[in-house]
């Protein structure tokens, strides 16, 4: 399997939910949501790219860094890289349906852990889409992460026990997904949560716990003093609220404020190894890559998930030689400027 055959297949499999274009930067899919796009004018998801290419790396060739290395590690689960699987559902409404729920996520989680790492799980309007990720992560020996949409208090920690018994590393909350259209089109209540919500989430369960969808220090902060192991910077794909800025942008000031105090990981606009590059110079601890996988699942099952991963770790590798940098802890950001 290759590339190119991927892209055929999964544009024909997504009946132009995703147009599986050349470049992935949100301008033909604008505002399709349910769908693949970003919202209104697609400025956020746009804003992920373009915050992204802000960013020129420093090449370095006089050095030793002959043969990187690009194990990184997640609460005590190693990983052949800090590239992960992001959550993602709604195949029907989303992506086409050409697939099923259980069969798309089974993709993504086995794929990731073929590659040597993690595959996130969702949530939705659908009671089967939280229930198809739990099932993928037992089926792969607890290796995945599944995430809670921002549900009422009890019927998270109720889907916290269903993670817990599924053997998942560990749970979360996407809490950008407060205001999800889908959600409310389906008359799922979602919605903010106050600090003190977070810690009682957090006190309810002995996994580390995740809170995804941060894009400001001081919620940042709120995070890290409610208890949480990690957080996502994120705009969720820019498909939540229009006019955010990319999650790039936002990562130096998070990772100046807390890291050290959280496990800091990103997602948005993540298309190459050199993308995960940067967001690790800006701060981040671990890369989580959403629309390419869907384009792998789509157009080559979990092979063709693994074959991304690969290709994007292969990237960060080939970065990390011509910017000097001989582990993941070695990326900082001494490898990038502004411009």
């Amino acid at each position: 399997m290759d590339l190119k055959t991927v892209r055929t297949q999964a544009k024909e499999s997504l009946k132009g939910y995703c147009r599986v274009c050349p470049i992935c930067d949100g301008r033909a899919c604008a505002g399709e949501v349910p769908g693949m796009g970003g919202t209104g004018t697609g400025v956020s998801f746009k804003n992920n790219l373009h915050a992204l290419a802000s960013y020129s790396l420093n090449m370095r060739t006089l050095h030793g860094a002959k043969d990187p290395d690009t194990k990184a590690e997640l609460f005590g689960t190693k990983l052949s890289s800090p590239i992960m699987g992001a959550p993602m559902t709604g195949t029907p409404y989303n992506m086409g349906g050409t697939i099923s729920e259980r069969e798309f996520i089974g993709m993504i989680v086995s794929g990731s852990r073929q590659a040597g790492t993690l595959g996130w799980t969702g949530d939705g309007a659908d009671p089967a889409m939280y229930t198809s990720g739990l099932e993928a992560i037992a089926e792969e020996q607890g290796k995945g992460i599944p995430i809670i949409k921002p549900r009422e208090q009890k019927v998270i920690i109720d889907c916290i026990r269903r993670a817990e018994a599924a053997g998942a590393k560990a749970v979360g909350v996407d809490i950008d997904g407060a205001g999800l259209v889908t959600m409310a089109l389906k008359g799922q209540p979602v919605g903010p949560k106050t600090k003190e919500e977070i810690k009682e989430l957090v006190a309810s369960t002995k996994l580390p716990f995740i809170l995804k969808g941060i894009m400001t220090v001081d919620e940042a902060e709120m995070a890290a003093q409610a208890g949480v192991s990690a957080i996502v910077v994120s705009n969720h794909g820019g498909r939540i609220l229009d006019f955010t800025p990319g999650a790039a942008s936002v990562l130096p000031s998070i990772a100046a404020a807390v890291k050290g105090k959280v496990t800091i990981l990103v997602d948005g606009g993540v298309r190459t190894g050199v993308d995960v590059l940067k967001l690790l110079a800006l701060g981040a601890e671990g890369v989580l890559v959403g629309r390419p996988l869907v384009v792998g699942a789509f157009g080559g099952g979990a092979e063709g998930v693994k074959l991304l991963l690969d290709k994007m770790t292969a990237e960060l590798k080939q970065a990390m030689i011509l910017t000097g940098c001989q582990t993941i802890k070695d990326i900082d950001s001494k490898v990038i400027q502004q411009g």
